[in-house]
């Protein structure tokens, strides 16, 4: 790529960021703090902190990630340990199905799980038949408020993350390190604490911060739980009272600086790739053959968490199919009618069409781009190219539920680009908004493509008369295509089943995407929930194709894109 068409892509993203990243966020920040006669104040994120209810959706919100932050520790650091430094029955296959939940959307395990944790749930009427449980007094698994079942939820889809990362970072630990604790008389657990937890910190606060991040700011598990007591769920319903109200704003500015410090920081004390004397390893680690009872227990130990995380969505699967399931262990009576009736509801077929019209828009639209940006970051040496990749990267740093309202604030009428909202119709602003949320992805895994090609091939090219344009087209981009093509199913994927530009920006039922019709029937009586179980069990099996795709074409890179 010559220097003038480098500089150029590096133009257009920096206006692309200006307009679609920065300028939403400040007209958020805008809005917190200027009064209806464009004072500057500090009154309304004061009155954030203030008032009893947004106070206590914040200590929800912060409570909800930290204990889902400690319960994805609990479950991915022994399956990291086991899967780095073991052989055992089963790995290869064991280690494939423990990204299943991240085909699993949370925001559709939800139905589920109340399904069989709910007071007359599933599990209830199994102990009650098992005379462990009084039929009178049944356990209240969810916990009053439910906050239980969203921390559940968000440990089940989110270890995944911290498991990819952990791994890596094992698998690159030298084991010189460890072996020469050992010659000293350290103790494995002693060697655990003391030498090998250190060197494994940029890890785990790596993935730990996208899953902190992720669950102090989720939205669509509360949602369908119904519990409104947490920050982003405030900020949703407050959706309907925005022209004289400047707190929804408010609250967006505080959730926005809690996520970004605590994104910084991460970034700051294990950002590097040097971090705490981490790095390659000089040595390759020998795996040791566990004994064949041993081995089953790890292999057990991988099983159990897979299973655990797919029973949410058993959950759905069943009550998809179920005429009635009320105090049973499972439904008595199977239909398959839920399917009929969903795929002829009104508002299935049409969000089918608009997720899948916003989405592969969107994902072309970001393939360009991020091709783009990982080209001039890889093969160049122009100024700032650094700093492109970090802007490309900063939409994992701010919550969807930010941007959201970022969008919703900047196309309001009477606002500059109030033009992308033709006719009431999100159609232009859903796309940008998708599109920049899944950029990473496609940035990261593009990156990785370029960095296995060898330049030497483009400057044949280009010595035999090719431009450097042309050298990129006809060389590189087909040998890079098997990288784009994951990145590009993953993001797609995703998109597909995006939830807070999703709920916020559609709000007519004409252009309701998948996740919002989900929520939609859901919250309907009678058979609505059956129905919306019916077209998440149609999202899970999308998701399904498109996940197990991108990973079988990335490979051990799957888990780079979540760092």
């Amino acid at each position: 790529m010559s220097r003038s068409l480098a500089l150029l892509v590096f133009g257009i993203m920096a206006v692309f960021f200006g307009c679609f990243f920065v300028y939403p966020i400040w007209t958020t920040v805008k809005l917190a703090f200027e009064t209806p006669d464009h004072q500057f104040t500090l009154e309304f994120i004061a009155e954030v902190f203030r008032n009893p209810l947004y106070r206590e959706g914040l200590i929800n919100s912060f409570t909800i990630a930290i204990w889902t932050t400690l319960g994805c520790l609990l479950i991915s650091v022994p399956l990291a340990m086991m899967f780095v430094r073991y052989d055992f029955p089963g790995k290869s296959l064991l280690n494939s199905l423990v990204l299943t939940p991240m085909v699993l959307p949370p925001f559709v395990g939800a139905i589920g799980i109340k399904a069989i944790l709910g007071q007359a749930g599933a599990l209830n009427s199994a102990l009650i038949q098992l005379g462990l449980m009084n039929a009178k007094h049944p356990t209240d698994w969810l916990g009053e408020g439910q906050m239980l079942g969203i921390v559940v939820m968000e440990v089940l889809h989110l270890y995944p993350i911290l498991y990819l990362n952990i791994s890596a970072v094992l698998a690159n630990l030298d084991p010189a390190m460890e072996e020469a604790g050992a010659s000293l008389g350290c103790p494995p657990w002693q060697r655990f604490w003391r030498i090998t937890l250190p060197l494994i910190m940029p890890g785990i606060f790596a993935g730990g911060t996208i899953v902190f991040i992720w669950a102090f700011t989720e939205l669509g598990v509360p949602l369908v739980f119904d519990y409104d007591r947490v920050t982003a769920v405030q900020i949703f319903r407050s959706l309907n009272d925005l022209s004289d109200n400047p707190f929804p704003y408010a609250l967006v500015v505080v959730m926005l600086v809690f996520s970004t410090l605590i994104y910084t920081l991460s970034k700051v004390f294990f950002g590097r790739a040097d971090a705490v004397g981490g790095g390659r390893a000089t040595l390759a680690r020998e795996t040791v053959r566990l004994p064949l009872s041993l081995g089953l227990l790890c292999t057990s130990a991988f099983a159990f968490i897979t299973f655990l995380a797919v029973v949410p969505h058993l959950g759905v699967v069943l009550l998809s199919f179920a005429d009635d399931w009320y105090a049973t262990v499972l439904p008595q009576v199977f239909t398959l009618d839920h399917y009929h009736q969903a795929l002829g509801h009104e508002l299935t077929l049409s969000s089918i069409a608009n997720s899948l019209k916003y989405s592969v828009i969107a994902i072309a639209f970001a393939l360009v781009l991020g091709i783009g940006v990982a080209y001039v970051n890889v093969r160049t040496r122009i100024w700032g190219r650094q700093l492109l990749d970090a802007m490309a990267m900063l939409p994992l740093a701010v919550p969807g539920v930010v941007m959201a309202f970022g969008y919703l604030a900047m196309t309001r009428p009477g606002q500059q680009f109030d033009w992308l909202i033709l006719g009431e119709d999100p159609l232009v602003i859903l796309i940008i908004a998708y599109a920049v949320r899944r950029l990473p992805y496609i940035v990261r895994s593009a990156s990785a493509g370029f960095q296995q090609v060898n330049p030497v091939l483009e400057e044949a090219a280009q010595n035999l008369g090719a431009t450097p344009e042309r050298a990129l087209w006809r060389i590189t981009l087909p040998l890079v295509a098997p990288h784009l093509l994951a990145g590009g199913l993953l993001a797609f994927a995703f998109a597909m089943l995006e939830v807070s530009d999703s709920m916020v920006l559609a709000q007519q039922s004409a252009h309701f995407p998948i996740t919002k019709a989900i929520y939609f029937l859901v919250m309907g009586l009678g058979n609505g929930p059956n129905l919306a179980s019916a077209l998440g069990v149609w999202a899970m099996i999308f998701l399904t194709i498109t996940i197990v795709g991108a990973a079988l074409l990335l490979g051990k890179k799957l888990g780079a894109l979540f760092r």
